[in-house]
């Protein structure tokens, strides 16, 4: 398809410190936002949670290896009274100490394939943590191309209101000498200089509005001095190719992160059943250890004992009742049936847009070509008025009409290209190719 440019013929006007400004491009935009963006920090951080959880021994497959010691004793008074002659014995304030040291390990052999569902949970949360951070990625990279092109389109709308300010003080001139030598009456002057005052407040409103969309703009990037001057680079609005409604389509259906996301719940929630089905099955649990005691005794033959060496064991069961396992299994299944009608709910909601922003894109695509062809005739008959009214054979209310047709089919021009990109951006969205930006255009 064709690219289209806003050709202008207006002069451009610098004003202030802009002659030496700095000037950035969209992709000069995108790296430093990237950099500073906090809501793609945020999400890099949550990734990054995710790819730490994402591990076998968090998903419960390791040895665990447990290093244990203690101690404990015991103060008593005893009386022992012989069988045979019946005599008691004594003993008052008897003291025994026993310090331990155990390292034990413990492994789950089998446990219904839990671990496993398990660990292919912590994979897909790790892969949404991905896609989250994709996801914020892509916003950003939306916010900011739209934030762009409004302040070029407000940075070119101001030139236009300039120019028109240009016209105006020109015409008020001319008016001024023809009636200094009686060619022009007070009316006349008059209505020169309020179309003159006009144009000129209109002219400062527009610096207004390029200040809030650099202040918009100074933001997305986070930037901290949100009144930090830069022009941007772009003079015109261009659009890039974009491939036919069926390839679009197809691109969103494969690249939209919207759909893997749903996807990706779907995967979860059958796991969660898998998970809640574990408990069907018996498990297998190995436990080995290696210890040593050390007993000291208040009282009796012994004074001391020490008892050192290893043990080891296996536990196998198997769950017979839990009032929760079927309410959990239960829910299990409605939670992947509901991520199922929420996934076919969202492609019906993205083909949706899909059209609309394709209809969009196709009719604005339309009125460029019409506003081009407007703006042709707006200067062709602009050009005849300046003509005939230097001869003076148009009257100035006639030219105020020439010079106001061609302000307006600038302004239109201008608006239905920024329309047109607006639709491209969320295009290159909705079909997962918005990041194409950061390769610059």
């Amino acid at each position: 398809m064709k690219t289209y440019r806003i050709h202008t013929s207006l002069a451009v006007i610098l004003t202030g410190i802009g002659i030496h400004a700095q000037t950035m491009t969209l992709s000069q935009c995108l790296d430093e936002g990237l950099q500073n963006n906090y809501q793609i920090r945020l999400s890099r951080i949550s990734e990054e949670v995710a790819a730490n959880n994402d591990t076998w021994a968090n998903a419960g497959g390791m040895t665990t290896l447990d290093l244990t010691g203690g101690y404990d004793g015991s103060m008593y008074d005893r009386n022992m009274t012989d069988r045979q002659t019946g005599d008691v014995s004594s003993t008052r304030g008897v003291v025994d100490h026993t310090l331990s040291a155990q390292i034990a390990a413990n492994w789950t052999i089998f446990n219904g394939f839990k671990v496993q569902s398990t660990l292919d949970r912590l994979q897909e949360l790790h892969r949404q943590g991905e896609t989250r951070t994709r996801m914020a990625v892509e916003d950003f990279v939306a916010d900011i191309a739209s934030g762009y092109y409004n302040y070029v389109r407000q940075q070119l709308r101001r030139q236009n209101l300039n120019y028109a300010v240009a016209l105006s003080r020109e015409r008020l001139r001319i008016v001024q000498e023809r009636y200094a030598i009686g060619s022009n009456s007070r009316l006349d002057l008059q209505q020169a200089q309020v179309d003159f005052n006009s144009d000129s407040a209109r002219s400062m409103k527009q610096n207004e509005a390029v200040r809030s969309a650099l202040i918009e703009l100074n933001q997305l990037m986070s930037r901290e001095e949100l009144t930090e001057f830069f022009a941007a680079a772009d003079t015109s609005i261009d659009l890039l190719p974009v491939q036919s409604y069926q390839t679009l389509e197809e691109l969103m259906l494969q690249s939209n992160l919207d759909l893997l996301q749903a996807e990706s719940n779907s995967r979860i929630s059958e796991l969660d059943l898998k998970a809640a089905r574990a408990r069907n099955y018996p498990y297998l649990r190995l436990h080995a250890s290696y210890g040593f005691t050390h007993n000291i005794y208040g009282s009796g033959t012994s004074s001391t004992r020490d008892n050192w060496g290893p043990g080891f064991g296996a536990t196998v069961g198997i769950n017979l009742l839990d009032g929760k396992h079927k309410t959990e299994t239960r829910n299990a299944k409605l939670n992947i049936e509901s991520a199922r009608l929420n996934r076919q709910n969202l492609e019906l909601a993205l083909r949706s847009d899909l059209t609309d922003l394709w209809q969009s894109y196709e009719n604005n695509l339309q009125l460029v070509d019409l506003e081009q062809q407007n703006l042709l005739t707006a200067k062709e008959n602009h050009a005849i008025a300046c003509e005939r009214y230097m001869i003076g054979d148009l009257s100035g209310l006639q030219m105020r009409e020439a010079q106001k047709s061609l302000l307006d089919a600038e302004e239109s021009l201008l608006q239905a290209q920024y329309d047109t990109k607006i639709c491209e951006i969320s295009l290159f969205q909705i079909s997962g190719q918005i990041l194409q930006y950061l390769e610059g255009e």
